[in-house]
């Protein structure tokens, strides 16, 4: 008798198909799973975050204006103007080297000399932004690239302490910008990449609460070294910064979700071990082995394959588009209102930290905001802190109070703007772009403080030039939230294909 050969019929095919999940179910099971080791693992990657908003906010202190005091009364009085007093007849509170504008003599020079450190700050993080984007995505990875970019920052900052004047600075804030270009980039890639959906705006959140505790750390700092010069501010946050550069590079693991885009399917593996689907008994890490795609070898024409994978879908370029001129505004507030602080007439150390206290709150918010719709949530918080700034300057400086409130509103909305904001671009693409898009948006961020300074400058004689430009800008910006998806609760896809077709299947 002939051996009875069982027959697959095509709803047999199709019923044995839905058993078995697909490469992004089995991703989200494998890393479903938040344990001690996670939470280290995500402490350390956020942790450079911390020395991240040191070098983003250290010229608060280092590009003061000091306070001066009169020292011939018959030619000199407190109301004076500096410029017109002679050289004799007054000094400066404290050491001459406090900050660069006392040690080079910058009093009196232009909003575009003492702004130029700051702009050329951003100027370097918008150069690094574009030709670093996609290194993350292809050949360096992320771990590599997070660790990178803050070991070489650090060294820059130590190296800093030997300009001899404003141009060598400025120089060197350009280089200190664009090595630390990708650090926020990675660590919000890195981050999401190790966690599933379900985690995935909790570790968020703790990078942004680093990113405050460095914030936070450095009215602490300049009020202890208040009497020294401003290159000791660049030692005390550098050293740091290379020891924990040394520390992630022992402990920190790469993300599973860019190892398997890379081919390297062992690596990934030993992360997603022992995963097995407890209903069909398929095994998910053999079957994530067939399904992963091939690894692509990173040669010099292909390092910026990804923003040509980008570009070339019209979908994609549109949303890219829409999501950096909302990145501009949220940007402009988020960076420059602490930047401003020296606008306020205000003790500058107690300006900084009410400021850096804000975030605390804004952390709380975003965390409650988890299960909110992603772009109300940016529209509500966006358009409170424009309408806070433009009070700002409704208000003046006759009620200095009710400026400073009015002042540290508008921050903390921006601060929670900004949080869901970099969550948003992360659902937005998929992981073989991931890393690139979210560079190119904080790209039009930086693009947008590198005016900044000059507004802040300006703003010393009519806050319309800082606060002013602040508000218009960040509520102008909103209008772009009307042709972006809502990606509240959606897994994220790893390729241009499966987030094209996950978009069409929710229209």
């Amino acid at each position: 008798m002939e051996d009875s050969v069982p027959i697959l019929t095509k709803s047999d095919s199709i019923e044995q198909e839905k058993l078995i999940p697909s490469s992004d179910e089995m991703i989200e099971r494998s890393l479903g799973r938040f344990g001690w080791m996670e939470f280290v693992q995500c402490i350390l990657v956020s942790f450079a975050m911390f020395f991240d908003a040191q070098q983003s906010f250290i010229s608060i202190y280092s590009d003061d204006y000091p306070t001066w005091h009169c020292n011939d009364f018959t030619t000199c009085s407190t109301g004076s103007e500096i410029c017109k007093l002679p050289k004799s007849s007054w000094s400066w509170d404290g050491p001459s080297s406090k900050t660069i504008i006392s040690q080079w003599d910058l009093e009196c020079a232009s909003s575009f000399v003492t702004g130029l450190p700051q702009s050329s700050f951003f100027m370097g993080c918008l150069i690094g932004s574009f030709l670093l984007a996609t290194l993350a995505d292809t050949s360096l990875g992320r771990k590599n690239m997070l660790i990178l970019s803050c070991l070489s920052m650090s060294i820059t900052s130590i190296l800093i302490v030997f300009s001899t004047n404003v141009w060598i600075y400025s120089a060197f804030k350009f280089v200190i910008g664009f090595l630390r270009s990708s650090i926020g980039t990675c660590v919000l890639v890195l981050l999401t990449e190790k966690v599933s959906t379900e985690w995935r705006f909790t570790v968020g959140i703790v990078e942004y609460f680093c990113f405050t505790l460095g914030y936070m750390s450095l009215p602490g700092i300049a009020y202890v070294n208040r009497n020294s010069s401003w290159k000791t501010l660049y030692v005390w946050t550098s050293i740091p910064a290379i020891a924990y550069s040394i520390i992630a590079y022992i402990f920190v693991t790469e993300s599973p979700r860019w190892l398997l885009m890379q081919g390297r399917q062992q690596e990934a593996m030993a992360m997603l071990k022992g995963v097995t689907s407890a209903e069909n008994g398929v095994d998910l890490t053999g079957s994530l082995l067939k399904v992963t795609t091939p690894k692509q070898k990173a040669s010099i024409f292909q390092l910026y394959s990804s923003i040509a994978e980008l570009f070339s879908r019209s979908w994609a370029l549109k949303r890219m588009v829409a999501i950096m001129v909302l990145g501009i505004g949220i940007g402009m507030v988020y960076f420059g209102m602490p930047l401003a602080v020296g606008n306020l007439g205000f003790d500058i150390y107690l300006a900084v930290v009410f400021n850096a206290l804000m975030e605390i709150p804004s952390c709380v918010a975003t965390y409650f905001l988890e299960n909110r719709r992603r772009r109300p949530s940016i529209l509500v918080f966006s358009l409170a802190s424009g309408i806070c700034c433009v009070m700002c300057v409704v208000v003046g400086h006759g009620l200095q109070g009710v400026k400073v409130g009015l002042s540290l509103i508008s921050f903390f909305s921006a601060c929670t703007a900004y949080n869901v904001f970099l969550i948003y671009i992360i659902e937005l693409f998929p992981t073989s772009v991931r890393n690139t898009t979210t560079s190119l948006v904080r790209q039009a961020i930086v693009f947008g403080n590198i005016f900044s300074p000059f507004l802040i400058s300006a703003g010393r004689k009519n806050d319309f030039f800082s606060y002013g430009v602040f508000g218009i800008v960040i509520m102008c910006s909103c209008i772009t939230l009307i042709g972006l998806p809502e990606t509240k609760g959606i897994a994220l896809c790893d390729t241009m294909d499966q987030q094209e077709k996950k978009d069409n299947t929710s229209v």
